[in-house]
């Protein structure tokens, strides 16, 4: 059995950043990672997410608790039909479009819309009424760069980070045409300057074996499936250029972008990461240097 987690004897104020990147309903697995922390009693300094890390995100610098976060996500995910209601009421183009433009697509949503419907009430209007600094990310479509946001409306930026191209509609804020952060910036570590990162990424692959087969995927399963495998290279650059402390891959390899409605199924393979969590986190804050106290000598 191993050894009972210490949580690390530093001041309230711990240097350390929480990254969380993008993956579509994958991403409910940083709502257990976000439990670990808590269950260690320390906040990290800074927060950068993108897409459902961005949103994410936002609850948490608001101030909720990674089990608030769950029973919200188990509760609004829970009955399909009213799910399917959200999306509708959300949706910005009509089915008699394919008929008259050929090429609209007539279940693109209104990501403000969205989350307007599935954003807790806890989460502000503003980056300033946080509790703690985030930066969102997304892409601005036209420069072909990824756009840091920390100030400001902050339901428009998130909005912008989880406009998955096809799906959701581009999003204008502050001059830009927004786009998904993830098309560019999937795990965000370049964004924090913390002397400890924990980058927790749902992209990369987490060990399980896959099996391979010649069933050719479903339209939807396609396009999201290439999204992600865009994002997976992606990912392993920037990874690769901005080294986080701590890169975290929760279990989720056997879940799908999509897979919203099996919240619970996610949350519970996820479980044992908490551990890891507490472990590694551990031991790379009591690692930082101690500051000498006002008056010591060095």
């Amino acid at each position: 059995m191993a050894p009972p987690v210490r949580a690390p004897r530093l001041t309230p104020s711990h240097d350390f950043a929480l990254v969380l990147g993008g993956g579509g309903a994958k991403g409910l697995a940083h709502i257990v990672v976000i439990e670990a922390l808590d269950e260690l009693g320390i906040r990290p300094r800074e927060v950068a997410g993108t897409s459902i890390g961005a949103i994410v995100g936002a609850c948490y610098c608001a101030g909720m608790s990674g089990a608030e976060m769950r029973d919200h996500a188990l509760g609004v995910l829970r009955m399909k039909p009213d799910v399917l209601r959200a999306l509708f009421a959300a949706r910005v183009g009509r089915f008699s479009d394919i008929l008259r433009g050929g090429l609209t697509n007539p279940v693109l949503v209104d990501a403000e819309k969205l989350l307007a419907a599935f954003l807790p009430p806890a989460v502000p209007e503003t980056f300033e009424s946080l509790v703690t600094p985030l930066t969102v990310v997304a892409t601005d479509y036209y420069a072909r760069v990824d756009v840091g946001f920390a100030d400001g409306p902050l339901v428009p930026a998130v909005a912008a980070s989880m406009a998955i191209p096809g799906a959701i509609r581009p999003v204008r804020h502050r001059g830009h045409v927004l786009i998904d952060g993830g098309t560019i910036n999937p795990v965000p570590v370049d964004r924090v300057t913390a002397a400890v990162t924990l980058a927790v990424d749902v992209l990369s692959e987490s060990g399980t074996e896959r099996q391979i087969d010649d069933i050719i995927p479903e339209p939807w399963d396609a396009i999201f499936g290439s999204v992600t495998l865009m994002m997976q290279v992606l990912s392993a650059i920037r990874l690769a250029e901005h080294r986080p402390t701590i890169h975290l891959r929760p279990p989720v390899d056997a879940f799908r972008v999509l897979d919203f409605l099996r919240a619970g199924e996610i949350m519970t393979a996820c479980e044992p990461v908490k551990d890891e969590v507490k472990r590694r986190l551990t031991l790379a804050l009591e690692a930082i240097p101690a500051e000498p106290a006002i008056g010591e000598s060095l």
